[in-house]
């Protein structure tokens, strides 16, 4: 039973492998989906939305207390 698991997962990997070994277009379209995922995570996180927490507060108790009041607080 676990050969044939073995088998399986070994036959999916080989199968995606020589897909992407093969590819001539694709891979330009793989290289550009991480340039923009890279834009999009790393560079747009870093400019538009900065560490508020660690901006207005010097330490981890006081940061720690504002997160709890914001929690509970009502409405």
């Amino acid at each position: 039973m676990k050969t044939h698991i073995t088998n399986f997962f070994r036959s999916v990997f080989y199968l995606y492998y020589d897909g992407f070994v093969n590819m001539r277009v694709g891979k330009t379209l793989w290289i550009l989906i991480a340039v923009k995922l890279f834009v999009m995570f790393a560079i747009v996180k870093w400019l538009f939305f900065p560490n508020i927490l660690q901006e207005n507060f010097k330490t981890d108790t006081q940061r720690s207390q504002y997160i709890l009041q914001q929690l509970t607080k009502e409405k």
